[in-house]
C-alpha cells in the first residue's frame, strides 16, 4: 500500500465580500510512509478508523475514506494547534466551519462563520452553499432563507431586511421578499412585503419590479398593471378599491394617495414636460405609498415634541417641529439653510406666515415638502433617471430621512423634560425675535450677525459667555462647526434663535454651579455641626477643605436620563432616571432655563426696549431716566438673585 501525499483542503467561501485567508491555509501534508499510519484499511487503502504522522510532526486521529482523511477527526499541528471536527481559517478564530467533509471539502450539512460575524447554516457541495440553507448578515440586519447553488441564492426563498436607523437602534417593521431567486437576484415571481404595510405581487427581473404586477396599499386598495424596471406603466384602479372620485382632483390631481396624502408639488411639475406629468406624479405616488407607515410615524412622533404626554393623532405638527425634524435628518448639510426652505415651500401664505413657528403642517404638507426638498437637493446628483421626482424622493426617504428621524437633536427637544420646560416661554421668545428681525422680501428674518449684537445690546456677553462661545453654541449643528465665521451671515429660523438661547441656559448653569462653590465656603461655618450626613459631606466638605472642583465637569456631565420613545399606546415616553443623582442634575437643568429666561433674557429684552422707546420718545424725560435706573439695577441683581436662589435650594435640599 503507497500513499504518496494527502493535503488537507481549504477553500474558504465569500459573505459577499471576498476573504484574504491565504495566509492561514494549512500546508500540504504528505505521509513519509505506510508504515507510519495505523489503523483500519480497505483494498489497500485508508479506510475506517486510523492515525496517520505527516512530515514535520503534524498527526490527524479520526476517520478516513478511500485512503483520504473523510468524517469526524482531529489534526494537531507540530506546535500543538489542535483542530477538532471544526476547520479554523484565521489565527482568531473567529472564520471557521463546522459540519460534514467529503474529499476534504465541505460537503453535506455545516455551519459556516466568517470574520465580520455574518453565519451560514445549511448544505453545501465541493466547498460552496448549495442546497437548503439559512446566511445572516449580522451588520446589514438582513436574513436568507432558501435554495442555494454554487454559493448565491437561487430558486424559492425568503430575504429580510431589517431597517436600522443611524444610531444604531432597529424599526418595529421589516421589509420583506418571498418568492424566486436566479444567481443572487429577485427573478421570477414574488411576493415583496414593505415596512410601511405595503404589498407588490408579481413578476421581477434582476432585482427589479418587471411584467405584470399587482401592488396592494396599507389600507387596502389595489392596483395591476405592467412594470417596468420597478416602475408601473399602466395602472387600473381594481373595482374593490376606493372610486376614482373619492380622491381631490384640484391641485394635486390624485389617484393613488387619500385626502391626506393628496400631494402638491405644480411647482416641480411645472418644469417638467406635459406629457410626462403625469407619469412623473404617480411615480412620486408610488414612493409615497411604500413609505406610508413611516412618513405617518414620523409625522406623529415630531408633532408630540414639546409636551409631557399626548395620545396619538391629537397634536398637529407645526413648523417648528418640521424645522427640527429637518436638522435631525441633516438636510441643512446639503448646502441650504431652513430659512431658504421656507421659501422653496412657501405657497400661497401670508408673508408673515412664511417663517412663524405656529404655521400647522398637515401630513400632506409635510410629504410635499419633503418632495420639494428632494428635489432640490438630489436633482443634479441625477444621471438621468427615467423618474426624476421619484428618484429624488426615495433618495432622500433612504440616505435622509429614515436614518435619521427621531434621533432628536438640539438643545430644545433633545432632553423631553427640558423640551416642555423651554416650550412655556417659546411666545415671548418669538416676539423678541420679531423684534430684532429685518424685513427684506416682504418678509421678516434675522441672521447670525443681528444674534450677536443683540446679545450684545442685552449686556449678556461676560467671561463666559464670550462671544466665541456664542459662536460655538450658534454652530453646534453645522456641517462645520469649528468654521465659527462662516455662520456669521446666514439667516436662521425661530428654531435656530431659541435653542442659541437653551445653549446659553446651560452656560449659565456652570456660572451657578461656581458661585455655588464659593458660596459653600460661606456656609461651611453653618454646616460643621451636621457632618455626619453623608450627603452634607458629599457636598459641601469638599468645598470646605479647598479641593477643586470641575466646573466644566458639572455641566457638562448633566444627564440625559429621558429619551424619546415610542409607546406602544401611541404616547411619547419619558425614560425615567437612573438615580436621585440624575434626578437632581435634571432638575437644575430644568430650574436653569427657568433662571435664564425670567432673571437673564427678558429682564434683558425689557430693559434694552425701555432704553430704546426712551430715547426715541423722551430722551430728557426725568420720570423715564428713574424707571431706567430702576431696570438696570435689576439687570445688576440679576445674577445674585439668581446665585442665591440657587444656594438656598440646594442648602434646603441638604
Amino acid at each position: 500500500m503507497t500513499m504518496s501525499q494527502i493535503k488537507l483542503q481549504n477553500h474558504p467561501d465569500s459573505d459577499e465580500q471576498p476573504e484574504d485567508e491565504g495566509n492561514y491555509e494549512l500546508p500540504p501534508l504528505v505521509i513519509l510512509t505506510e508504515q507510519r499510519y495505523e489503523g483500519e484499511t480497505c483494498e489497500g487503502q485508508f479506510h475506517g478508523q486510523g492515525v496517520a504522522y505527516f512530515e514535520g510532526g503534524h498527526v490527524y486521529k479520526g476517520m478516513f475514506s478511500k485512503g483520504l482523511m473523510d468524517g469526524f477527526g482531529t489534526f494537531t499541528r507540530a506546535a500543538g494547534l489542535k483542530y477538532e471536527g471544526t476547520a479554523y481559517y484565521n489565527e482568531e478564530k473567529n472564520s471557521w466551519y463546522k459540519g460534514d467533509w467529503v474529499r476534504n471539502n465541505r460537503e453535506g450539512c455545516g455551519l459556516r462563520c466568517y470574520p465580520s460575524g455574518n453565519t451560514y447554516s445549511g448544505e453545501w457541495k465541493t466547498n460552496q452553499r448549495h442546497g437548503k440553507g439559512t446566511m445572516r448578515w449580522l451588520n446589514l440586519g438582513q436574513k436568507y432563507v432558501g435554495a442555494w447553488q454554487d454559493g448565491v441564492q437561487h430558486g424559492q426563498g425568503t430575504h429580510v431586511w431589517n431597517l436600522r436607523r443611524k444610531d444604531g437602534s432597529q424599526y418595529s417593521q421589516s421589509n420583506r421578499y418571498t418568492g424566486e431567486f436566479a444567481q443572487g437576484q429577485r427573478h421570477g415571481w414574488g411576493t415583496f412585503y414593505y415596512a410601511g404595510g405595503a404589498i407588490y405581487e408579481g413578476e421581477w427581473k434582476n432585482n427589479k419590479k418587471h411584467g405584470q404586477g399587482k401592488f396592494t396599499l396599507s389600507d387596502g386598495r389595489a392596483f395591476e398593471g405592467h412594470f417596468v424596471d420597478d416602475q408601473i406603466i399602466t395602472p387600473n384602479l381594481r373595482a374593490h378599491s376606493a372610486p376614482l372620485g373619492a380622491f381631490p382632483l384640484s391641485h394635486s390631481n390624485s389617484f393613488l394617495l387619500g385626502p391626506d396624502m393628496a400631494l402638491n408639488i405644480d411647482c416641480l411639475l411645472d418644469m417638467i414636460p406635459e406629457r410626462k406629468r403625469d407619469t412623473e406624479r404617480k411615480q412620486v405616488e408610488f414612493v409615497v405609498l411604500r413609505q406610508e407607515r413611516e412618513l405617518r410615524s414620523i409625522c406623529s412622533f415630531y408633532s408630540r415634541l414639546g409636551y409631557a404626554r399626548s395620545p396619538v393623532n391629537t397634536l398637529l405638527l407645526s413648523r417648528l417641529q418640521f424645522w427640527r425634524l429637518l436638522k435631525d435628518c441633516n438636510i441643512h448639510h446639503h448646502g441650504i439653510t431652513l430659512t431658504q426652505i421656507d421659501r422653496l415651500i412657501r405657497e400661497d401664505v401670508d408673508p408673515a406666515e412664511i417663517h412663524s413657528p405656529f404655521t400647522p403642517v398637515l401630513l400632506r404638507k409635510l410629504i410635499s415638502y419633503l418632495v420639494i426638498v428632494a428635489h432640490h437637493i438630489h436633482s443634479e446628483d441625477m444621471v438621468s433617471p427615467k423618474y426624476l421626482l421619484a428618484a429624488c424622493f426615495s433618495k432622500l426617504m433612504t440616505d435622509d430621512i429614515l436614518p435619521n428621524a427621531k434621533n432628536v437633536k438640539g438643545f430644545l427637544f433633545r432632553q423631553p423634560d427640558v423640551g416642555v420646560v423651554a416650550m412655556n416661554y417659546m411666545k415671548r421668545c418669538w416676539e423678541v425675535f420679531q423684534l430684532f428681525c429685518t424685513a427684506t422680501r416682504d418678509e421678516q428674518t434675522m441672521t447670525c450677525h443681528h444674534l450677536l449684537w443683540m446679545f450684545k445690546d442685552f449686556h449678556l456677553l461676560d467671561h463666559k459667555l464670550t462671544t466665541r462661545r456664542l459662536l460655538e453654541i450658534i454652530n453646534t449643528e453645522s456641517h462645520n462647526p469649528d468654521n465659527l465665521s462662516a455662520s456669521v451671515d446666514l439667516e436662521i429660523t425661530f428654531l435656530e434663535f431659541f435653542e442659541v438661547l437653551l445653549g446659553c441656559a446651560e452656560v449659565t448653569c456652570e456660572q451657578v454651579s461656581e458661585t455655588l462653590k464659593e458660596d459653600h465656603r460661606v456656609f461651611g461655618s453653618n454646616t460643621e455641626t451636621r457632618k455626619d450626613s453623608p450627603e452634607v459631606e458629599t457636598g459641601i466638605s469638599s468645598a470646605q477643605d479647598g479641593s477643586q472642583w470641575d466646573v466644566k465637569t458639572e455641566a457638562n456631565e448633566i444627564p440625559e436620563p429621558a429619551e424619546y420613545t415610542d409607546d406602544p399606546g401611541g404616547e411619547i415616553m419619558c425614560r425615567p432616571a437612573e438615580n436621585n443623582t440624575k434626578d437632581c442634575k435634571l432638575e437644575l437643568k430644568m430650574k436653569t432655563v427657568d433662571e435664564f429666561f425670567n432673571h437673564f433674557f427678558f429682564p434683558a429684552s425689557d430693559y434694552y426696549q425701555l432704553v430704546t422707546r426712551n430715547i426715541t420718545e423722551e430722551k430728557h424725560h426725568p420720570e423715564s431716566q428713574v424707571a431706567l435706573d430702576k431696570m438696570k439695577q435689576k439687570q445688576n441683581n440679576a445674577v445674585r438673585t439668581t446665585c442665591s436662589y440657587h444656594v438656598l435650594s440646594f442648602v434646603g435640599s441638604v
